[in-house]
């Protein structure tokens, strides 16, 4: 009797291998909670209570009536002054602090960065304890008969996302001016240019895609932001504010018009991030950073007028946390502040908000295990793993980054606030959030690591006969910890912080820090709403500095 046995060929294409595997569940994972929550928020967006059936009604209300392309404008008109004076700024202060021997470089760096870690209605609210209507620095000068200017509306706005955002922009360019090829500038200064004409011709030409990936992330992070226009707006409306507003609105919201207004914000955010790239792409420089440019020693009176620049912008950054660490320890009364010290803040917080401080970190922790398994694994395949999934993972990991907290939240009730799966108001939307709103920053960290490391150790290990998957776990994840690191560290600080997603997204039994200090602050309680950002900034210094002695400034966060 004839038998037949499976051949090797066929034997071979159902088996399924370690890195198919991974690719499946990576695929269902992004499917899952960010294709189809978005998906489901572009259909919402197509009905209204107003019209049956499919309809555009939401798009031509919002692009027919003045209140919202007036608001549109703001948005606009914000982000676009932001990153101007965030390029102002940080382009100076890049090139001062590398090519200059700046008086407590260290420090300032440290500043700066933390500066940009704290979250920007943490800024907000400083600003307000300062220059708001009750403010010291107005009291003060009310008292000498002068008036100064209101920190509420649009230049207050303009002015918190500012000193908050430059860090971006610095942090980019400074990395650039590291490494540029000094033989490019004595080339030019060869053939008679001056120091001044060089940098604009030279010098500032080869890092323009460092200064546009730092205007880009200042762009969108203030368009994006919830939390500052909510504080500090007060009749200047903005998208993120007005996607809240529609959507929690008193009056039983309007949930369609919500996910219209989020359409529009992502598709501003990626227009913004598609002419970025097309104008880095018409000017690309290639050099070999083999001869990196000298420091210059000045010093006396020089070097103290090359740090005072440096100093007073970072002073000005960093101002919002010296003033949410003094207010914390001030006496609170029903009427606000009053005269003496004392840790009334901190233990109010810890009798009555205890569950917003476990909620946070314990979130945080959980997201923070997953988006670095994640992160290890996406990486990998998008570097190693070559091919259409390679790039359609590599492309849909950049789709994060341009969806604001609020609409991101949105997407997330729309899509699981019905039968089968319902998630909203459980701890596992607001981890599910936290991952995907901080996951690329880790993907993004572990796959330039991962270009840089020769993949011939691994080939090595295989050809010992060790399977590629006990290769990548046991040689691979170790050489890549230093990036994971890197980016895991942004994400673990980012995640502690997030307002603009867990506003739209917490319950009653799920509410976090962030969330509590923009409700005491619409409550007036300064003194618990300060206690509990000092506990938001202590956590972020000592993640800093966790993070600084472990690498030992072998990589950076940004």
């Amino acid at each position: 009797m004839l038998t037949t046995s499976p051949s090797p060929l066929t034997k071979k294409s159902f088996r399924l291998d370690f890195w198919a595997l991974v690719k499946i569940l990576v695929v269902l994972a992004l499917f899952c909670f960010l294709i189809y929550p978005f998906s489901s928020l572009i259909y919402r967006s197509f009905f209204s209570a107003k019209e049956e059936g499919f309809t555009l009604y939401n798009y031509i209300r919002f692009f027919t009536k003045e209140y919202y392309l007036r608001t549109l404008g703001n948005s606009l008109f914000v982000s676009f002054t932001t990153t101007l004076t965030a390029v102002a700024l940080g382009v100076p202060m890049a090139y001062l602090m590398t090519r200059y021997n700046v008086m407590g470089k260290n420090l300032l760096h440290i500043m700066i960065i933390m500066s940009l870690m704290s979250p920007p209605f943490i800024g907000a609210y400083s600003w307000i304890m300062l220059f708001g209507r009750a403010g010291w620095v107005t009291k003060f000068f009310a008292g000498l008969g002068i008036h100064t200017p209101t920190i509420y509306g649009r230049l207050g706005i303009i002015l918190v996302f500012t000193f908050k955002l430059f860090p971006y922009v610095y942090l980019y360019v400074s990395g650039a001016l590291s490494s540029i090829d000094s033989s490019l500038e004595e080339a030019a200064e060869n053939l008679g240019s001056g120091k001044l004409r060089r940098l604009m011709t030279v010098t500032l030409p080869v890092v323009l895609p460092s200064i546009a990936a730092g205007a880009v992330m200042v762009f969108m992070t203030s368009l994006a932001d919830f939390g500052t226009p909510m504080l500090i707006g007060e009749g200047y409306p903005v998208l993120p504010v007005l996607v809240y507003n529609e959507y929690m609105s008193e009056m039983g919201g309007n949930a369609n018009m919500a996910s219209a207004l989020s359409v529009i914000v992502v598709t501003c955010s990626t227009a913004v991030l598609l002419v970025q790239r097309w104008l880095v792409s018409k000017k690309n420089y290639v050099m070999t950073a083999m001869r990196p440019p000298q420091v210059v020693r000045l010093r006396g009176g020089m070097r103290a007028l090359a740090t005072l620049p440096v100093a007073l912008v970072t002073f000005v950054g960093f101002l919002p946390q010296v003033v949410v660490l003094y207010c914390s320890f001030r006496n609170t009364a029903f009427s606000g502040f009053v005269e003496g010290f004392g840790l009334q803040s901190y233990i109010t917080i810890a009798n009555r908000l205890g569950t917003n401080i476990k909620n946070t970190y314990v979130f945080a922790c959980i997201a923070i295990v997953i988006i670095l398994l994640l992160g290890m694994l996406m990486s990998y395949v998008i570097v190693r793993q070559k091919g259409k999934i390679g790039a359609f993972f590599d492309l849909l990991i950049m789709f994060p980054y341009v969806i604001p907290g609020a609409v991101l939240g949105i997407s997330l009730i729309v899509a699981f606030n019905r039968q089968p799966v319902v998630l909203t108001g459980t701890a596992a939307i607001m981890v599910i959030a936290l991952v995907v709103r901080k996951l690329p920053y880790t993907v993004r960290s572990g796959s330039a690591f991962l270009h840089q490391m020769d993949p011939s150790i691994e080939e090595a290990s295989i050809n010992l006969g060790v399977s590629p998957s006990k290769t990548f776990f046991t040689v691979t994840a170790r050489l890549m910890a230093p990036g994971l690191l890197s980016g895991g560290i942004l994400s673990w600080i980012t995640s502690i912080n997030e307002l603009s997603s867990s506003i739209m997204l917490y319950g009653g039994r799920t509410s976090t820090i962030s969330v509590a200090i923009y409700t005491e602050v619409v409550r007036n309680s300064y003194g618990t709403a300060a206690a509990l950002a000092s506990i938001l900034t202590v956590t972020t210094v000592v993640s800093m500095l966790v993070f600084l002695r472990v690498s030992k400034g072998r990589v950076s966060i940004v």
